[in-house]
């Protein structure tokens, strides 16, 4: 791999890592205030417990943190199949 495709390539899940360690939490959390009703600990109380639930290995909140990269990885082998399956017809 090429420096600057290695660059890019880590700055791109940098940046899906940290949306999914601040952003989503927070979406989730509003989304789930929203349809479940009022979460007892709050915002903060949220983030600690999914800072724990990662502390202790817990594979949703894994699951979770990188949800954001793994959808872009998928999208990029989606993209890739479709671009060599015309290459090949």
């Amino acid at each position: 791999m090429k420096p600057q495709r290695t660059a890019r390539e880590a700055l791109l899940a940098l940046g899906a890592l940290a949306f999914g360690l601040i952003c989503l939490p927070a979406l989730v959390f509003l989304v789930g205030q929203r349809l479940v009703g009022e979460y007892e600990a709050g915002l903060s109380g949220f983030y600690e417990a999914i800072g724990a639930a990662l502390a202790q290995g817990r594979w949703y909140a894994w699951m979770l943190v990188l949800s954001p990269y793994l959808i872009l990885l998928l999208l990029r082998f989606a993209f890739w199949l479709r671009r060599n399956r015309q290459a090949v017809s």
